[in-house]
């Protein structure tokens, strides 16, 4: 591919001239879980953090930021569902039928 084909090729020009993408995480409350909130570009994980804290947390709603590359991001493919989430039917004692409950605690 020549220097004039490669120019011309959008993928390739925004790819080269724009900012890592990074995934957000921000925790509402102390002892709550943080909570994927968005997505942004920025230069640096400094400039995603406080770029995070600006587009995310306006209203001062967050106690901790996370931001994560998502390049590094390593996620199963869900066409691989049943391999990670089947209920394994051989395992009966993962399946809350296979528990008796004495009658004193009927409630549950």
């Amino acid at each position: 591919m020549s220097n004039d084909t490669a120019s011309k090729d959008p993928h390739t020009t925004a790819t080269a001239t724009e900012w890592p993408l990074w995934e957000v995480f921000v925790r509402s409350k102390a002892g709550l879980d943080h909570k994927h909130c968005g997505s942004l570009h920025a230069a640096d994980p400094a400039m995603a953090i406080q770029l995070a804290r600006d587009v995310y947390t306006r209203r001062q709603e967050g106690t901790s930021v996370w931001v994560v590359r998502s390049s590094d991001i390593v996620a199963s493919d869900p066409s691989d569902k049943d391999m990670y989430f089947d209920p394994m039917e051989d395992k009966v004692y993962r399946h809350p039928t296979f528990y008796q409950l004495p009658k004193s605690v009927d409630h549950m």
